[in-house]
């Protein structure tokens, strides 16, 4: 891959999906897009430039180039801290102030939702949670970006070794053990996998818009890392008009909206509450 080849890709990727792509991460991009060239059958990454932006024929390649790009990295219960703060805290407030038999539906999204781990902890959460307050209801979208991902998280086949930060009595209510116990696998129960609704997303596409002022949490870990600053602020300032006040906001470890002018307050470490 040249060094005009990597300028042309890498701002392309950051112009439709947000993500940077520094000069220290050319090679990988040239590994990763290797597949994409045998599956094309091209010999160059010039010829496969061609493919890309051409007008006829760039749309059905860009979904499986950013499919290559990305990286999908997550755990059940990932960040303990988020699930505990949800089942001890968030949760008891809203049934507080909305009332138990009010009908009011508490709404989570899991934004770059990965393989599934986070919203089908999220859904275990929940679960738990109503089974212990009757008339509690609860919905959660899952979107990201990449669609060879979303089909895994659809299915909720895991290895057995990928479930194993899974409680043991969370382990047995909500997964199955496969039939064939030389495969190592478990699956998610169809009735957890049935409050999953997962949907493709780009974060820089205006539809997530569709969530205006309706959500009670969003889970975006481990997204804004991949972004430049102002791509940041432009998604976390979505991010805050999708939450209805009082809604919270959690984002990874290592991520922060410091120096950002958001309506938000700092709860605990990574944890956000939207105010007025």
């Amino acid at each position: 891959m040249s060094g005009r080849e990597f300028e042309r890709l890498s701002e392309f990727i950051r112009s439709q999906s947000g993500i940077k792509m520094p000069a220290s991460k050319k090679t990988m991009l040239e590994s990763r897009l290797q597949k994409r060239l045998r599956a094309l059958r091209l010999s160059s990454f010039r010829e496969y430039c061609e493919v890309l932006f051409h007008p006829s024929g760039g749309a059905g390649e860009l979904v499986h180039m950013l499919d290559a790009v990305t990286t999908n990295k997550t755990d059940f219960f990932r960040e303990p801290v988020h699930f505990a703060f949800l089942a001890d805290t968030a949760l008891p407030e809203f049934v507080s102030e909305s009332g138990q038999r009010s009908g009011k539906m508490f709404t989570v999204w899991s934004a770059g939702c990965s393989t599934g781990e986070e919203p089908y902890t999220l859904a275990i959460v929940l679960s738990e949670f109503a089974a212990r307050s009757p008339g509690f209801q609860f919905t959660i979208t899952a979107t990201d970006l990449s669609t060879k991902v979303l089909e895994k998280a659809l299915l909720g086949i895991y290895d057995q070794h990928q479930a194993s930060t899974v409680p043991p009595l969370l382990m047995q209510r909500y997964f199955m053990r496969s039939k064939d116990r030389d495969q190592g696998t478990v699956r998610i129960v169809p009735e957890l996998r049935a409050r999953v609704q997962f949907r493709r997303l780009n974060l820089m596409e205006e539809r997530f818009l569709l969530f205006s002022g309706a959500l009670d949490a969003i889970f975006c870990r481990n997204v804004l890392i991949y972004f430049d600053r102002d791509t940041q602020y432009h998604l976390l300032n979505r991010l805050c008009r999708s939450l209805k006040t009082g809604g919270h906001l959690f984002l990874g470890h290592s991520e922060t909206v410091h120096g950002f002018d958001l309506p938000l307050i700092r709860i605990a470490s990574t944890i956000y509450r939207k105010v007025s």
